[in-house]
């Protein structure tokens, strides 16, 4: 009987053991699995900032480049309303990096900040400085965003 008792504790505990080991090998594949939903989350939001970016300061650019050369008022019109319609598609994108990547709010803010900095440039060299500082601003936001990606890579992703 107490061999029987032995047996039956046995196998009750072995079937714990393994419930225990399948729980923590089931809840790390799930942390993994939300660790890699996150980063894809982040990828994607730092593209959409730089593509509104993007749109935006050539939006900003040929507006601009129209103003300096003294373009007619419906040309002038119609890259004004061009370059509102740019501005405000950053903001959503903008602000799901910052809520996603609180580290890049700071240098995505500066990227946009450089990009409206296009507007009364003085002449066509200042524009195209600007727009050059512009480009590289996004640039450093691309440069944080991959190093604060790879600094949460898990050693199974990379």
């Amino acid at each position: 009987m107490l061999t029987s008792i032995i047996a039956v504790a046995g196998t009750l505990l072995g079937c714990l053991v393994t419930g225990v080991m399948q729980h923590r090998v089931t809840a790390a594949a799930r942390a993994e699995d939300r660790a890699e939903a996150r980063h894809q989350a982040v990828v994607d939001a730092v593209a959409d900032v730089a593509t509104a970016l993007a749109a935006h300061r050539r939006a900003m650019w040929v507006r601009e480049d129209a103003r300096l050369r003294g373009a007619a008022a419906e040309e002038i019109a119609t890259t004004r309303a061009e370059s509102h319609a740019t501005r405000s598609a950053i903001t959503a994108p903008l602000v799901r990096l910052s809520v996603l990547a609180p580290a890049l709010a700071v240098p995505a803010r500066e990227a946009a900040q450089a990009a409206f900095a296009l507007r009364g440039a003085p002449d066509a060299p200042t524009l195209d400085a600007r727009r050059q500082d512009a480009l590289a601003a996004v640039e450093r936001v691309v440069e944080a965003a991959a190093r604060s990606v790879a600094g949460h890579q898990s050693p199974a992703t990379g």
